[in-house]
């Protein structure tokens, strides 16, 4: 397959860390460019990665020869830049939060569908360690039917707290922790949330309480301010149960190490024997191994969905889902109602 020419825009702590290094990784993408127009940031596009074109538009970037784009810009300009990306008929890879809310999700999913043009949410902790593992034990059938999924997203750095670009802890954390939970047990008819407003204005220790479908309940705790941060899951059905603590998922500190997949190859993603979770079931259990976390295959399969090869690794149909659940714990979080879904 002939490599995809892919554009990043934006350069900020995602586009540098999140984004960048795994699009350099994948032999099946050929990284344009940057698009910038920050002096610091795009000497820090020359500074990581020698000989890389900066761009001041998406514009300038299409007419270079870009097939496709990734973005990761502020969480409020997500939605115009996905649009625009459309309409100048490149393919997207658009950064969590997909949108600020359902209605925007819904607007870029079927302006997508109409240009023909592969459109993907950058879901990435899909392919965690953890959540890889927990998936496993449940297609095994190891804790029976599932009733309780309990996630977290928590951390302790109550000062400067959720940053601005990301539109808040609801926004920010919970529209991962809310796709893992659509994943794992499906479509949601009941939501109910609880935050603290902080005086920036922005929301922290968001609690989101989801009822599913099926009738299994989901449990979601996101924050910048937790000084005891609890296991980061807890999964439990009627055979057991499955239990991993912190940290998380260990890629993005490798990658902050200055660590990738091309260069660690079958190591990327191995977590150490000490941070493996537990089956239990009461005062037995079970040390479970962790998958190998593989944030290294989403490009390779975005490229080849741009190929007409097969389909992008995140539906963008999933975010309209996600974003709906947001919607409605924002609703309830500020009313303090239970909303129905249909």
């Amino acid at each position: 397959m002939d490599s995809v020419r892919v554009g990043l825009v934006g350069y900020g702590f995602g586009g540098r860390w999140f984004h960048a290094p795994l699009l350099a990784s994948a032999p099946e993408i050929d990284l344009l460019g940057v698009v910038t127009n920050s002096p610091e940031r795009r000497a820090l596009v020359a500074a990581d990665h020698p000989g890389l074109d900066t761009f001041g538009s998406l514009e300038e970037l299409a007419a270079a020869g870009a097939e496709a784009v990734a973005i990761s810009t502020p969480a409020d300009t997500h939605s115009t830049v996905t649009d625009r990306a459309l309409e100048l008929g490149l393919a997207v890879v658009c950064d969590k939060p997909f949108a600020l809310d359902a209605a925007a999700a819904r607007r870029s999913v079927e302006l997508a569908a109409a240009r023909g043009l592969p459109l993907a949410p950058y879901q990435n902790r899909r392919w965690d360690s953890d959540f890889r593992t927990v998936r496993t034990l449940v297609a095994d059938g190891r804790l029976g039917r599932v009733t309780r999924f309990e996630s977290r997203f928590e951390r302790f750095a109550p000062e400067p707290g959720p940053p601005a670009a990301g539109g808040g802890t609801l926004l920010d954390f919970h529209s991962h922790l809310v796709d893992q939970a659509l994943v794992l047990l499906g479509p949601v008819a009941a939501v109910y949330a609880e935050w603290r407003v902080r005086d920036s204005g922005r929301d922290d220790d968001v609690f989101v309480a989801l009822t599913h479908a099926d009738g299994a309940r989901s449990h979601l705790w996101g924050s910048w301010s937790q000084g005891a941060p609890g296991d980061r899951f807890r999964v439990s059905g009627t055979e057991g149960a499955y239990v991993v603590g912190g940290p998380m998922d260990g890629q993005e500190a490798a990658i902050l190490a200055g660590r990738t997949p091309a260069g660690e190859g079958e190591r990327w993603g191995v977590e150490p024997p000490e941070r493996y979770g537990r089956l239990r079931r009461g005062d037995d259990g079970e040390v479970v191994p962790t998958e190998r976390g593989r944030w290294d295959v989403f490009y390779p399969a975005f490229a080849a969905a741009v190929r007409g090869e097969g389909a992008v690794p995140v539906d963008p149909w999933d975010a309209v889902a996600t974003a709906t659940v947001l919607d409605a714990a924002r609703r309830s979080a500020t009313t303090g109602e239970v909303v129905r879904l249909r």
